[in-house]
């Protein structure tokens, strides 16, 4: 071989190019690339949550079959139950790319195969099922109009009963409840980029082509619902933002139906179909319209029913009227001002200038209604205080007389748990009092103003209801009496340690597996603080994970609330009670947090960051923090320029603070920036201590320009190493404590197949050897029992790099990368899968975190074993 080809040899080796593959493993790889794989059918994930603890706007029950029921959380995430909600599985294909049903807008099933069902979601796909909800297929995807369209969302849709090859998808974005807020400026809604409007689509051939209908109506035509008459499905009936309306020929003309409505402005509806008289019962909320009288104003709306197909409404409001001057309740009066401000296009200062007299008899703007399929004279209406602009005693109403008398059925907060104003409730019949049992979320929400109000509202055959108060899913099972949250089993009465059902819209974050005691994980989550795994009592399932919360809404009774978003944490070496965090926003954002006794109070020493927008909003990503395991005083930290893996990928502006690496000499008292060496622009994405030296610390970068960096004097200066010339960014860096070997992730969202990764050095990063080929790998981690078992987390990109890789999510080696097996199966995000570990005490375990679906962990020899075995 002459010198040149040596040359060349020499370098494919040093920087692990595809020559040092072998041909079963290139075989691999570029089916990974190429095909869809389907993942280890024996490694399954377990969602452990917590349950929901996210935002939920739909939630919908099988119209026969009370065991099955769906919902579409706001984290990109999708769920169904097929034994009444003991459990939740995902409904996305855990071997897709990650971007089907990520929010689902509505499902549907058939009246005459309870199998079949149609879903869409807001990218406009529509999607088949044949076994109950189990699986989904996309069949069809609703073609945009070029240039208008963000994403492309519709509303409803609508099965024929009588032949399920007919359906009905109404477009628009009516059940946007946060951005589309109705108004006397804004009368028909507003109108947004992500949604289509103006028309209908039907299919008759089950979805393989569809037409426009109802396209007279209005180019800005905004679908509300959609009923087939059950018994001539000829007649059709829409709600929407311009008015109800009835078709009586399959929809091809339609007919104005709204004699009797004061407002014709159509929030909600259903129907009530009597099976043995053959009649159908309409049933409609208005929106309500305020008008000023005097120095006051008067509300016009309502719920109406129609006994006569649509040609006439009878209204059906009764006492749900409230009285606001008996309401002695300063956030519900603030509330009232505010709706009446959004309505007028005032400002809430000059409504109580001009109007400030509070209506004796007034309306909420409600906008949702469902009523019992067993007894058609019990109905349920809601309203969104956090979300819609409106205000109102409790979350839930409901009649059981038709519509005569209504009383509050759901009541949270500290006005109802204080029981004011009860004379006024009594002269209503209205019991007071809480009646809404939370999981992790009671001392919280026992202590607030009711403001996080109700996002959805679903009834099954039996008449069993459903809501969405704040970030918990609850359920009433004896007509609105009382609701219990069915999202986590507790291990036992006041326990506080939860088990997730498997139905988590959590922000996942860091998990810290060694923490010095025992069975106790540390796992950092958004909006939801900090939690540790903990005993399961006397559960039965001895492979279930319990959880309690450690930080966060459970402090929230303290003058000095909890930290809802952590985002990264450390535990002191030698005392396991000693715990750090830092959080990126919302409570304490930019400070670091102390807790010396586990969990029980916590302190603030240190203000690091701050930023120039809302505290709710992002500051910047913080994460690695680490202390040093000899010199304990010496911690360190690093702040993200480009995120990638996080929720929000924003920064804000800082005013104190900047980006790049953090040190303290002083216990975590005062910071100083260390970025001497980085290059311009630099992103410090994640640091590894050197397990064998603590004076030493990696550096990965992943700007576009990204690199590996060491440090040999705990930070005071950055020296880049050298590493393939192909990578542009580092993602991750992890050093091996047994065998000393380097690895790094990489890859960028849009960037090219070869430059993404996992490589390999076993000379302390003067070669490197690829190991796996992706285009971008956001994690890798080896077992420390075990160097050759390895674990990465390869993401999905966008854009027009979306399909050069067809298999994110999680890989598994167990032969230090010979091969590897796709382990994705009971994932619901494989495409953005943010933290993944193998257990450290524990062969056979893994655990993982994701963006927005909690916690997870499987078990690799299929076995029964505790995960505490140790």
């Amino acid at each position: 071989m002459n010198k040149s080809l040596l040359i060349v040899a020499a370098f494919l080796i040093s920087f692990g190019v595809n020559a040092q593959l072998t041909k079963s493993q290139k075989k691999y790889f570029n089916k990974l690339k190429n095909e869809k794989v389907i993942s280890n059918p024996s490694i399954e994930w377990k969602n452990f949550g917590p349950g929901m603890s996210g935002y939920n706007e739909e939630f919908w029950t099988h119209p026969t079959d009370p065991n099955v029921m769906f919902m579409g959380p706001d984290m990109h995430v999708s769920y169904g139950s097929w034994d009444a909600g003991k459990s939740w599985q995902t409904i996305k294909d855990s071997d897709g790319n990650g971007r089907d049903m990520e929010r689902v807008l509505d499902i549907v099933f058939s009246k005459q195969n309870p199998d079949f069902g149609v879903a869409i979601e807001r990218a406009g796909g529509v999607y088949t099922s044949y076994n109950r909800g189990k699986n989904w297929q996309e069949i069809y995807k609703i073609p945009r109009v070029k240039g208008k369209h963000l994403s492309n969302a519709h509303t409803r849709i609508a099965i024929n009963p009588k032949n399920d090859n007919e359906w009905l998808i109404g477009a628009g974005d009516f059940w946007n409840v946060k951005n589309n807020h109705r108004s006397l400026k804004n009368i028909r809604g507003k109108f947004h980029k992500r949604a289509s409007y103006g028309y209908i689509l039907k299919t008759t051939n089950g979805g393989k082509s569809f037409t426009k209908i109802a396209t007279d109506i209005s180019d800005d035509l905004d679908v509300c619902r959609i009923i087939y008459h059950p018994k001539n499905s000829e007649t059709i009936f829409i709600a929407t933002n311009f008015g109800m309306f009835v078709s009586e020929n399959g929809g091809k003309n339609w007919e104005a139906s709204n004699k009797g409505l004061p407002n014709n402005l159509p929030r909600d509806l259903t129907s009530f179909y009597n099976k043995k008289t053959k009649k159908l019962e309409l049933y409609l909320i208005e929106q309500t319209v305020y008008e000023k009288t005097g120095n006051t104003t008067k509300a016009k709306g309502g719920v109406f029913k129609s006994s006569d197909n649509g040609k006439t409404w009878v209204n059906i409001t009764g006492n749900l009227y409230i009285d606001l001057n008996k309401i002695n309740f300063q956030s519900e009066r603030d509330r009232y001002f505010n709706t009446i401000a959004n309505w007028f296009s005032e400002s809430k200062k000059q409504v109580k200038t001009t109007l400030p007299k509070l209506p004796k008899e007034t309306l909420p703007v409600f906008n949702r209604l469902v009523i019992n399929p067993l007894n058609k004279n019990e109905i349920y209406v809601s309203f969104n205080k956090k979300h819609d602009k409106t205000f109102g005693a409790g979350d839930v109403w409901k009649t059981e007389n038709g519509g005569k008398t209504w009383t509050v059925c759901a009541r949270q907060g500290m006005y109802w748990k204080s029981n004011k104003d009860k004379e006024y409730w009594a002269s209503r019949n209205n019991p007071t009092g809480t009646n809404v049992e939370f999981a992790h979320l009671q001392t919280y929400m026992d202590n607030q103003p009711a403001r996080s109000g109700n996002r959805m509202l679903s009834i099954n055959s039996k008449g069993e209801v459903f809501i969405g108060i704040d970030q918990q899913t609850l359920k009433s099972s004896d007509n609105g009496k009382s609701w219990q949250q069915v999202d986590d089993f507790e291990t036992s009465p006041g326990s506080k340690k939860w088990i997730g059902r498997g139905g988590s819209d959590l922000p996942g974050r860091f998990m810290l597996h060694e923490t010095g005691i025992k069975g106790r994980r540390l796992l950092a989550s958004g909006e939801h603080g900090l939690w540790q795994t903990t005993d399961l009592g006397g559960w039965h399932n001895k492979q279930a994970i319990a959880v309690q919360q450690i930080d966060g809404q459970v402090h929230d009774h303290d003058k000095m609330h909890g930290q809802h978003s952590t985002s990264t944490m450390a535990v002191h070496p030698k005392n396991p009670n000693i715990i750090y965090s830092l959080a990126w926003r919302q409570e304490h954002r930019g400070k670091l947090r102390r807790t010396k006794d586990g969990g029980k109070t916590w302190e603030n020493i240190s203000t690091i960051l701050e930023g120039d927008n809302p505290s709710y909003r992002g500051l910047v990503p913080q994460y690695s923090l680490t202390i040093d395991p000899v010199y304990t005083n010496n911690m360190y930290f690093c702040t993200i320029r480009k995120p990638i893996s996080e929720v929000g990928d924003g920064t804000a502006k800082l005013t104190k603070g900047g980006l790049g690496f953090y040190r303290s000499f002083d216990g975590g008292y005062t910071w100083q920036l260390s970025n001497k060496g980085f290059h311009n622009g630099f992103s410090v994405r994640r640091i590894k201590l050197d397990p064998k030296n603590s004076n030493i610390i990696y550096a990965a970068t992943n700007d576009n320009n990204g690199a590996l960096y060491k440090s040999i004097n705990k930070g005071e200066s950055w020296e880049k190493l050298k590493i393939p010339d192909v990578i542009k960014a580092v993602n991750n860096v992890f050093i091996d404590r047994n065998s000393a070997n380097i690895y790094i992730a990489t890859g960028r969202k849009i960037g090219t197949y070869e430059e993404g990764g996992v490589w390999k050095s076993t000379d302390n990063g003067k070669s490197w050897n690829k190991i796996f080929m992706a285009p971008y790998v956001w994690q890798v981690e080896a077992s420390p029992l075990d160097e050759n078992l390895i674990v990465i987390s390869v993401a999905g990109q966008v854009g027009a790099a979306l399909n050069q890789f067809k298999n994110p999510g999680i890989y598994l080696t167990q032969d230090g990368a010979k091969t590897w097996t796709k382990i994705n199966k009971g994932l619901g995000q494989p495409n953005k899968m943010v933290d993944v570990k193998p257990d450290p005490y524990n062969k056979n375990v893994l655990w993982s975190a994701a963006w927005g679906s909690g916690w997870f962990i499987s078990y690799l020899n299929n076995s029964t074993e505790s995960w505490l075995k140790d």
